[in-house]
């Protein structure tokens, strides 16, 4: 099977040849650029500009030797845009490693601190010497909202005002159009998976307009005017979802939705506020998603949300990443159990939370393979450790994550093979 041939089989719940791997098919499964960088040298590779495309949580954009090196099935849209020199700017990353940063977001020098601006020149996220990532530290709506306007607002969000590639290359008539030859050129050169991001963000959209604590508060105290920012919010994200597909739908093949609804100790909502709130507009757009393209819907989903899973399957869930494991009823063998045949676990393959980080190889291993023998069988599960790689793990942990799936893949082929 090709790549792509691979991951569709996993999602329509077909054992493929071997178990689909992704691996930087979107931002929340990558690397942390200083991370990369240790990782390239530590597998030989000829030193490369170490690109960081996602400035806030500084993942570098991967290489194709490594993901030749690690069989990877996936590719982000995004890999087809910013390609030439002149869309980068040389910047360093905090352990001293020379990297270059999308151009159209530099960060800029502060007080013993590293500045992004978004495109009204608001600073929206902060980084202080030391730290290796990019906070929020402005919400729009903290002091007086306009529930009219959320949508709008959002460029004056880190999340939404900071863009990775393509950016503002896409933006405009022309940049529509760069949009579409962009995807297609990319459909025509790999066969590996295409995951188009969009994001469509409700929960999460709230809370970096508000802050979190103001958005629970509003979503329990006045739901009524909750209500009137989501129909915003959503009549934005149908729209743009329009737009999207419009450009790209004939050419990716999964559509990637964002709304981290759990937390370590279960869903940050009840599921009464789930089905009331959220799946009826969630279910809205990935409905619409479908009806205008014919690609698989995944949603970004961090936490323990096992309380949501079946109404995230009824409101048209088709996978959902990373599925983090060490959340409260994350149990893998459970979610097999009870969803496995319903939906694509796309993640849980490693345990980023305190095996890769503080495992030695063999324990990764040994956790790894464990995890394959479980959520392979039938199809329906995609390879990804939970989340991106943070920049601390060494470079010998992933390594030897990415050698134990092929491992499982080749001594799985060949039990099939002896048949």
């Amino acid at each position: 099977m090709t790549g792509r041939e691979r991951v569709l089989a996993a999602l329509e719940h077909r054992e493929a040849d071997r178990v689909p791997i992704d691996f930087g098919g979107h931002r929340s499964s990558g690397i942390a650029a200083i991370a990369y960088a240790k990782l390239r040298r530590h597998l030989g590779l000829p030193e490369r500009p170490i690109r960081v495309y996602d400035p806030i949580q500084q993942l570098a954009v991967i290489d194709g030797d490594v993901l030749d090196r690690f069989g990877v099935d996936t590719i982000e849209l995004g890999r087809a845009f910013a390609l030439e020199d002149e869309h980068w700017a040389d910047w360093v990353l905090p352990d001293g490693t020379p990297c270059q940063m999308p151009r159209w977001a530099a960060p800029e020098r502060g007080n013993g601190e590293w500045l992004l601006r978004g495109p009204t020149g608001k600073v929206l996220g902060r980084m202080p010497d030391g730290a290796l990532y990019f906070e929020q530290c402005h919400w729009p709506f903290l002091e007086k909202d306009d529930p009219d306007r959320a949508a709008e607002a959002l460029q004056d969000t880190i999340w939404c005002g900071i863009a990775s590639p393509p950016g503002p290359l896409a933006d405009g008539p022309e940049g529509l159009k760069r949009l579409r030859e962009g995807a297609r050129r990319l459909r025509e050169s790999t066969d590996r998976a295409i995951i188009g991001l969009f994001g469509g963000n409700l929960l999460e959209c709230g809370q970096f307009l508000y802050r979190n604590d103001n958005f629970y508060m509003l979503l329990a105290g006045d739901p009524d005017r909750a209500e009137r920012v989501l129909d915003n919010l959503t009549e934005s994200h149908l729209k743009n979802l329009e737009t999207f597909l419009g450009a790209v739908g004939p050419y990716i093949d999964v559509i990637l939705f964002g709304d981290d609804l759990g937390m370590q100790s279960g869903p940050q909502m009840s599921p009464r506020m789930y089905r009331r709130l959220f799946k009826p507009r969630h279910a809205a757009m990935w409905r619409r998603a479908k009806e205008l393209a014919p690609v698989k819907v995944m949603l970004h989903c961090c936490g323990g949300v096992r309380e949501l899973l079946d109404d995230l399957i009824d409101a048209g869930l088709d996978a959902i990443n990373p599925v983090q494991i060490s959340c409260k009823g994350m149990d893998p063998a459970g979610l097999k159990r009870d969803f496995g045949s319903r939906i694509t676990f796309w993640g849980g393959g490693c345990d980023t939370h305190r095996v890769l980080s503080f495992g030695t190889p063999e324990q990764i291993r040994e956790h790894v393979l464990g995890q394959l023998a479980i959520l392979t069988p039938g199809g329906g599960f995609v390879f990804q450790q939970v989340h991106n790689i943070l920049a601390d793990v060494p470079a010998r942990n992933i390594e030897a994550m990415f050698d134990a799936v092929l491992e499982f893949r080749y001594s799985a082929a060949d039990s099939v093979a002896s048949r």
